[in-house]
C-alpha cells in the first residue's frame, strides 16, 4: 500500500474543534457525566462493520485526543487500508468522559470518508484495465473538502480542483455569457498567468474543435456517450487531457474509459457515497 500524506495539524484540527463544539454545545454531555463518575476509565475498539476502504482515521483520532490529552489511540489501520467486517480499525483508552464525548464526532468522520474512500476505490477496480485515472469535483460538504479528496486519494483517486483559484475551468454558463467557445478561451488565454492550466467544457465535437483550435490545455467531455468521447479522444490526439464527467457510475464507468480518455471525474464520491459502518466498542475499566 503506497504511504499518503497525512493533512497538517493546522488544517484539520480547527476542522475537529468545529464539530466537537457544535456536538457538545452549551453544556456538553451531559447524559455521560450524569451516569458515569467522573474519572471513570474506559477503553474503546473502533471496528468495521462491513468490508471496505478507510479514510479519516488521523481526523477521528484527533477528535478523542482534543477532548483530553489524556485519552491514548492506538491506529491499527491507517488511511488506504482495506478491511473487513470485524477488523479493528483504531483502539483507545482513557477518561470515559472524553471517549464518548468524541464519539458521534470521531465516528461521523470516519464512516463518511471511509464511504468515499471505498467508493472511490470500486471505481478504481472498474477501469484497472485502462489507464483513465478517477477523479472527484467540487461538490463536496461545505467545511469537509479537504478531509473528502484526501478520502478519494486513500480510495485510490486523485483530485480535481481544490478551489476557484487552482485553475481556470471554462463551463457552459462561461461559454454562454462569453459568447462562446472562442472569445472565452481567448480572454483566458490572455488573462492566465504562465502556470494556469485552462480547461474548457465541450458538449459537441464541433465545441471540441473550436476548443483545440484555442489550444486548451484540458477538455472536459461532458454527457458523451462512450461512442461520442472515443470519437472526441481520436481527434483530441494527445494535444490536450481528455477528462470524462456526467452520471458515470459503478455500470458506466467501464466503458467511458475504454473511450481513451485521460481523467474520468464523479461528483458522486463525495456528494453521495453512502457510510462504511464502523462502531466503537467499549468496556468501562479501573484507571
Amino acid at each position: 500500500m503506497t504511504e499518503r500524506p497525512e493533512m497538517p495539524r493546522p488544517q484539520l484540527e480547527p476542522l475537529i474543534r468545529s464539530a466537537l463544539a457544535e456536538d457538545l454545545g452549551r453544556a456538553g454531555d451531559i447524559t455521560s457525566h450524569a451516569v458515569i463518575p467522573a474519572g471513570t476509565w474506559m477503553e474503546g475498539v473502533v471496528r468495521s462493520r462491513e468490508a471496505g476502504r478507510i479514510a479519516g482515521v488521523d481526523a477521528a483520532a484527533l477528535a478523542f485526543t482534543l477532548m483530553d490529552d489524556a485519552v491514548d489511540v492506538a491506529i491499527a489501520h491507517p488511511d488506504g487500508a482495506v478491511v473487513q467486517a470485524g477488523t479493528t480499525v483504531l483502539s483507545v483508552s482513557g477518561p470515559a468522559h472524553a471517549i464518548l464525548g468524541a464519539e458521534r464526532v470521531a465516528l461521523n468522520l470516519l464512516c463518511h470518508l471511509s464511504g468515499i474512500a471505498t467508493a472511490t476505490a470500486a471505481l478504481v477496480e472498474a477501469v484497472a484495465d485502462y489507464p483513465a485515472r478517477i477523479a472527484c469535483t467540487r461538490k463536496t460538504t461545505p467545511g469537509l473538502r479537504s478531509l473528502e479528496k484526501q478520502a478519494v486519494r486513500a480510495g485510490g483517486g486523485v483530485n480535481h480542483r481544490f478551489g476557484l483559484d487552482d485553475a481556470m475551468l471554462i463551463k457552459d454558463n462561461h461559454i454562454a455569457v462569453a459568447g462562446g467557445v472562442r472569445p472565452a478561451l481567448a480572454r483566458a488565454r490572455a488573462a492566465a498567468g504562465h502556470l494556469v492550466k485552462i480547461e474548457i467544457e465541450v458538449d459537441t465535437l464541433d465545441q471540441l474543435d473550436e476548443a483545440l483550435a484555442g489550444q486548451a490545455d484540458a477538455l472536459l467531455l461532458d454527457n458523451m456517450d462512450p461512442a461520442t468521447l472515443a470519437a472526441a479522444v481520436e481527434r483530441v490526439a494527445g494535444r490536450a487531457v481528455t477528462e470524462a464527467s456526467g452520471r458515470v457510475s459503478r455500470d458506466t464507468v467501464a466503458a467511458v474509459a475504454a473511450s481513451g480518455v485521460d481523467i474520468i471525474s464523479v461528483g458522486a464520491l463525495t456528494h453521495s457515497a453512502p457510510i462504511l459502518d464502523l462502531g466503537l466498542d467499549t468496556e468501562p475499566s479501573e484507571a
